[in-house]
């Protein structure tokens, strides 16, 4: 029998699909996070979840029974509480990290980004990656997750789509196949009993931005147009906020800015659409106007 699992940022996006599957599927689970209200929110039983804030170690509780596996989600993408990267997607994970090794923990599964050794040069990749070295370094079992992007990441496109047009830069050909965070969710579980040390995943439609654009103009109800910049700006708009700007500021728009401009696709994984996506997000946009 599977021993206990601990999740830490279950309040996330990624982390609350995989706090409901754990459930779905009766496993031993115990979900952190830092809002009483989200974890609630979860629908778990006042057993399956406790407070803590993974950036202070010393706010991690006691824990007696054996924890055979931590699956982490911990990371921000826009700085906020007045932490920045490396306190939380270095530090918090760091933290885990020797919670786990305290407490003999057979297996850390950390979920970070595609070709994020390739990028430790941005912020929020560096700081992820200075984590996976240390991971490594554990001796540990591990698995690193690697996604090449949310559907709740594409909710960019629907905000410029509302406006009634989209913006790309260069010829917007560049591909991708991000992943909902349900069919995310059920690849990280399977790293518990798998002994791939490293899983690239997406998902399973691989869009050009100038398909993803029209979709979602056209879940919006909105005329196709899509206004394409030259990449020159892009690149501009780069160097004045790396140089004008400090990192709390400019890390999540130099991630998103350099995103932009590359393919980025892994192996196809799951069942949700982002056609579906966009739909039902705009459906919901329109309810609460």
């Amino acid at each position: 029998m599977q021993g206990k699992i601990m999740l830490a940022g279950a309040t996330g996006y990624l982390g609350g699909f995989i706090a409901k599957e754990l459930k779905r599927q009766r496993r031993d689970f115990l979900a952190f996070g830092r809002s009483e209200e989200k974890l609630r929110s979860l629908g778990l039983n006042k057993n399956q979840w406790q407070l803590v804030d993974v950036t202070k170690l010393a706010s991690f509780p006691k824990i007696e029974e054996p924890i055979d596996t931590i699956i982490s989600t911990v990371g921000i993408t826009r700085q906020k509480d007045g932490l920045s990267y490396m306190d939380v997607d270095y530090q918090a994970n760091l933290n885990l990290l020797e919670f786990a090794m305290r407490h003999r923990v057979r297996k850390f599964i950390y979920v970070s980004v595609l070709n994020g050794s390739q990028m430790r040069h941005l912020k929020i990749t560096a700081a992820k990656e200075r984590f996976v070295d240390a991971l490594k370094e554990s001796g540990l079992a591990y698995s690193i997750i690697r996604p090449n992007g949310f559907f709740s990441d594409m909710k960019d496109f629907l905000s410029m789509a509302k406006s009634g047009r989209v913006y790309l830069f260069g010829d917007g050909e560049y591909k991708l196949n991000p992943i909902h965070g349900m069919d995310l969710a059920q690849v990280v579980i399977d790293s518990v009993t798998s002994p791939q040390p490293e899983v690239e995943v997406g998902g399973p439609d691989i869009l050009t931005q100038n398909e993803i654009g029209r979709l979602a103009l056209k879940s919006i109800g909105k005329e196709v147009k899509i206004v394409h910049l030259p990449d020159w700006m892009r690149r501009g708009v780069l160097g004045m906020m790396r140089t004008f700007t400090n990192p709390q500021t400019y890390g999540p728009i130099e991630f998103f800015l350099t995103m932009m401009a590359r393919n980025n696709i892994a192996p196809r994984h799951g069942v949700h659409r982002l056609e579906t996506f966009f739909r039902e997000e705009s459906d919901r946009l329109r309810e609460s106007e």
